[in-house]
């Protein structure tokens, strides 16, 4: 039989309120997709996040009123009817039809990203297999992309590298496929440990090669780290990721927008030898070379 769906954007501070107010009105089920091809940023240990700004779709029986279900919710909420989006889907399309959104990508001159329902358009590039979902970084969000075509443009072979602030682990993927010898995933978010192991082994990556970690474990230093987290947290973590980077590694920052540029940089600049950055849609990618001595 044909489903009614209805759409909405929303906040990730609405999310929990929109979800159990969907459900109190009797949808079938309510799931919660980044509305902006934005990463998941891992803040506090055991935390939730969302997306900040998050696409709700709840799904209804056909016999379901319609007009009954968005006088609710724009009484329940801030939302008005013309935030609503109705539709009828087919029955054998509704579950994965939300998946027409996720498609290959490619960056720089090797690397795919594709999720695991599409055939790599390229199969004889490096092709990530990578599914969305609560600690996903798509690749299409300018901080993830930036990363992931320097690591491309980068010579991995035999260098060892750290991700930190791993994610969904789709840097510290990309590594290992590239050729790095070991690679090391530190987050600090249970769930992004788990999701970056699980995307680990459906990328048939060893755990020999790629280890997953929670912060506090002691890490040899690396030839690269790479940190996609938030302006603050970078600058809190200047002695962490120093001391994680081998004299004249390379360390890659991003997550940072240009007007946080200046400050993030000067956190850095006595320990390293900072790189022009590199911009794209307001979000910066901060290239610094580990200075000896010091």
């Amino acid at each position: 039989m044909p489903w009614l769906q209805i759409k909405a954007r929303i906040t990730d501070a609405e999310a929990p309120q929109m979800e159990q107010l969907f459900q109190s009105i009797g949808a079938v089920s309510v799931t919660l997709l980044d509305a902006e091809d934005e990463p998941v940023f891992q803040l506090d240990p055991g935390s939730t996040p969302l997306w900040q700004q998050t696409l709700l779709c709840a799904l209804f029986e056909d016999d379901a009123d319609a007009d009954a279900i968005i006088a609710t919710v724009t009484a329940g909420s801030r939302l008005l009817e013309s935030d609503l989006l109705t539709e009828k889907i087919a029955d054998q399309d509704w579950e994965r039809a939300w998946m027409s959104d996720f498609r290959p990508m490619r960056f720089g001159e090797r690397l795919w990203v594709c999720p695991s329902w599409s055939e790599p358009p390229e199969p004889d590039a490096v092709n990530i297999m990578l599914d969305p979902g609560l600690a996903f970084g798509s690749g299409t969000h300018p901080t993830t992309a930036l990363c992931l075509a320097w690591l491309d443009s980068q010579q991995l072979t035999n260098k060892s590298v750290i991700d930190y602030g791993c994610g969904s682990g789709i840097l510290a993927i990309a590594a290992a496929l590239l050729g790095a010898n070991r690679v090391v995933a530190v987050d600090n978010d249970p769930q992004a440990v788990t999701a970056s192991g699980n995307n680990r082994d459906m990328n048939g990556i060893s755990a020999g090669l790629m280890t997953v970690h929670l912060p506090g474990e002691a890490h040899a230093p690396a030839d690269i780290v790479v940190a996609n987290i938030l302006s603050g947290p970078l600058a809190e973590l200047t002695p962490v990721l120093t001391s994680l980077t081998k004299p004249g590694g390379k360390l890659i920052l991003s997550g940072v927008l240009s007007e946080q540029t200046e400050t993030l940089m000067a956190s850095y600049a006595p320990f390293f030898a900072m790189q022009a950055p590199v911009i794209q849609d307001e979000w910066v990618r901060i290239e610094g070379t580990r200075l000896t001595g010091n």
